[in-house]
């Protein structure tokens, strides 16, 4: 098996008092989909925030392709190869679709910066027609696309994804986790948090559950969607 191209070790993270990631440990392999589900309150988007460098753990280690990047902040990893698309899209609402792809790739060499604006004007052919539309004008799903192109500016080797379905009608959550899929096969490595456990374990090759700040149970997607304890607290069955 390849060496892990991310692995988390034991961190613990503090919001003050409270104790909200409580020794989560977990790794992803190049070329994989996994993803962490859980109940609202879980630690999932923490999880997220503290590996993209937003949080810093009291305690623990997080390896990005061999190299710690615990507490390192943000601005240094995104530019190692790690990209975070967040929770409630946060996409700049002043701002043009344009303008926001174009933050999405402060990291990179300005020379490059157009032809990467074409290269997802290409993969999100709706936002090529709202180039110039302010975002904050656009539609729940056009934001997400707009969001999730914004963190492959930075040409990301893992993207993760927290909540990309969030808000969305049925028909743009198909069409979401369609553009997950593609962009797994193009080549990127996707950690994925997402409420919808039932499209996320169908998408993913591996599986973490988070219950209240550590991990319960991990595994194949396949076998925890199946799981019995699985279908009846997440899949509603």
């Amino acid at each position: 098996m390849p060496d892990s191209m991310l692995q988390v070790t034991d961190i613990h993270v503090y919001y003050g008092a409270i104790h909200a990631i409580k020794g989560i440990s977990l790794e992803v392999y190049p070329d994989e989909i996994v993803t962490l589900i859980g109940a609202n309150g879980a630690g999932k988007s923490t999880t997220l925030n503290t590996i993209a460098g937003l949080l810093r753990p009291k305690s623990g280690d997080v390896l990005f392709e061999g190299r710690s990047i615990a507490g390192l902040g943000a601005s240094r990893i995104v530019p190692s190869g790690l990209s975070l698309c967040p929770e409630g899209r946060r996409i700049f609402q002043q701002m043009t679709v344009r303008e926001n792809l174009e933050m999405g790739g402060y990291t990179r060499n300005p020379a490059e910066i157009g032809a990467s604006i074409d290269e997802m004007f290409q993969r999100f052919p709706r936002l090529r027609e709202r180039e110039k539309q302010i975002a904050g004008t656009l539609s729940g799903g056009e934001q997400q696309m707009l969001a999730m192109a914004r963190a492959l500016m930075s040409r990301p080797r893992l993207l993760m994804l927290d909540e990309p379905s969030m808000g969305l009608a049925p028909i743009l959550v198909e069409q979401i986790f369609d553009i997950i899929k593609e962009l797994h096969e193009s080549g990127v490595t996707i950690l994925l948090v997402e409420q919808n456990a039932q499209m996320a374990l169908s998408v993913a090759d591996r599986a973490y559950v988070l219950e209240t700040g550590h991990i319960s149970m991990s595994g194949p997607a396949q076998d925890l969607l199946h799981n019995d304890a699985v279908q009846k607290a997440y899949l509603g069955s």
